[in-house]
């Protein structure tokens, strides 16, 4: 089945890559098409806006993580039962691993599922310059996968002659422009852009970001550029349930047991960078997910088997969840009777015995950690990491491998030291995570797909737990 699909790339970052496609998302969606929405690479926050604007899920798309097979099952996965597919690209279009390879870019993943690229050129300070840096785009890989471009910050009154220009010099489309816009600016903060909650008449100024779309891009060319993208080519993965013993994996629908563990998810203004594809993977193999408020509940859901804290912002409520005083004691207690848990960069500094909050001063937290995490005032590890289990835990056997990134402006007197972190094409490498027969905590995000055995082992580890604690078999 094809699947209509364009990707929107850029120069660089800060090209107005995320602006755009919410415009054009919502536009997509005015017209009445059924749309979905991909962003390329780690990143938890500019899908959390294509959320906003689509009304369902947008999901992550990263070959470095995945790879040719699995990135394009989950790209037909998730794009099953829509109209058209539109995917953000990630900082400028060809920057990948380690700064020195096209792997993992937005060209990459154009390439390995054969999307149609158009380019967004900020044109600020530019005219006829324009023409040269598109050129280059072009010309750079033979099979750049650009087709068409998008001038950002351009004036009307001269749009139209160096349209004329690109299209009579290069071999590409020019789908539109989008003028100086000052209405829909969005701010940032340490960890990248702001919430989309915290926007205030965000619904409003994408529905002006994109009756402007509507008569400054070709919105009815991009749809048919869409169609050109070819038929999706992979295998579909056998993903192995909870409950299986066999040796080899089952099928999807004969693994998949509705509800034989249950896992609480932390889910609040402090805790909300999930990869939706891990979720979904986890609940794919068996597992229930009952969200909660480390900041508003007292306490973890009732008959919980085990325990994922996500990444986010709990150093902005670190006063909040400190004084939380039940929902630490039901943690701690839970965690010391042996269930299994699973946290990342915030999710683990939640753990600690104090982490300091932006407001410069320590607070108590779980005290599952006995260690203080702490401010650093600079991003200190950052971007794609190959993570190797140096012993036996739940996570993997040792010599075991999971991929993940790392983005942080905190560290902590105590990072773990049961994988070894590795950055891809570099030479730097650290120790890192808590790991042991029942927890995986650290400051890594993991992404399940590149190894899911780690997931599986989780939930399997949940369901021992639950058994254990007089839950008996759940239907």
């Amino acid at each position: 089945m094809k699947m209509p699909r364009f990707l929107l790339g850029a120069a660089a970052s800060g090209s107005g890559k995320t602006m755009i496609t919410c415009g054009i998302l919502q536009a997509l969606v005015n017209r009445g098409l059924k749309v979905s929405s991909f962003k390329c690479g780690p990143d938890y926050i500019d899908p959390m806006f294509h959320t906003t604007v689509i009304g369902t899920r947008s999901r992550n798309l990263d070959t470095f993580f995945t790879g040719e097979n699995l990135t394009n099952y989950l790209f037909a996965k998730n794009a099953s039962g829509t109209d058209i597919s539109v995917m953000e690209g990630v900082m400028g279009y060809y920057d990948g691993l380690g700064g020195i390879s096209a792997e993992a870019s937005a060209y990459d993943l154009a390439r390995v599922t054969k999307t149609p690229a158009v380019l967004i050129v900020n044109t600020k300070g530019m005219s006829l310059s324009v023409l040269a840096q598109i050129k280059g785009f072009l010309e750079y890989r033979e099979d750049s996968q650009i087709q068409g471009v998008i001038l950002n910050q351009i004036s009307p009154m001269i749009y139209q002659e160096v349209r004329r220009l690109i299209e009579e010099q290069l071999p590409v489309t020019v789908y539109g422009y989008v003028p100086v816009i000052r209405d829909f600016v969005l701010e940032s903060r340490h960890l990248g852009l702001v919430m989309p909650e915290e926007v205030e008449g965000l619904s409003r100024k994408v529905k002006g970001l994109a009756s402007v779309m509507e008569e400054t891009i070709d919105l009815d060319g991009l749809i048919r550029l869409a169609r050109t993208a070819p038929e999706p080519v992979y295998t579909k993965p056998e993903i192995p349930g909870v409950s299986d013993t066999d040796r080899e994996p089952r099928t999807d629908q004969a693994s998949c047991e509705k509800a034989a563990v249950t896992v609480a998810v932390a889910r609040d203004s402090a805790f909300c960078f999930y990869y939706q594809d891990n979720l979904d993977l986890l609940a794919q193999m068996g597992a229930e997910l009952v969200e909660f408020s480390p900041i508003k509940d007292s306490r973890l859901p009732e008959n919980a088997d085990g325990l994922l804290l996500g990444g986010g912002y709990p150093e902005l409520f670190a006063r909040e969840l400190s004084e939380n005083t039940s929902m630490l004691e039901s943690i701690r207690q839970a965690v010391g009777r042996g269930m299994p848990v699973m946290a990342e960069c915030g999710g683990f500094m939640y753990l600690h015995k104090r982490m300091e909050g932006m407001d410069g001063v320590s607070y108590p937290m779980a005290g599952v950690i006995d260690a203080e995490a702490y401010r650093t005032e600079k991003l200190g590890r950052f971007g794609y990491i190959e993570l190797t289990a140096v012993e036996n835990q739940m996570a993997g056997a040792a010599g075991e491998t999971v991929r993940g990134h790392e983005f942080h402006y905190f560290d902590s007197t105590d990072c773990g030291s049961s994988f070894l972190a590795g950055k891809p094409l570099r030479k730097r490498s650290w120790n890192c995570i808590h790991g042991t027969d029942t927890m995986t905590v650290g400051f890594p995000h993991l992404y399940y797909y590149s190894n899911i055995h780690v997931p599986l082992r989780f939930i399997r580890k949940c369901g021992a737990y639950g058994k254990n604690n007089n839950r008996g078999t759940k239907t």
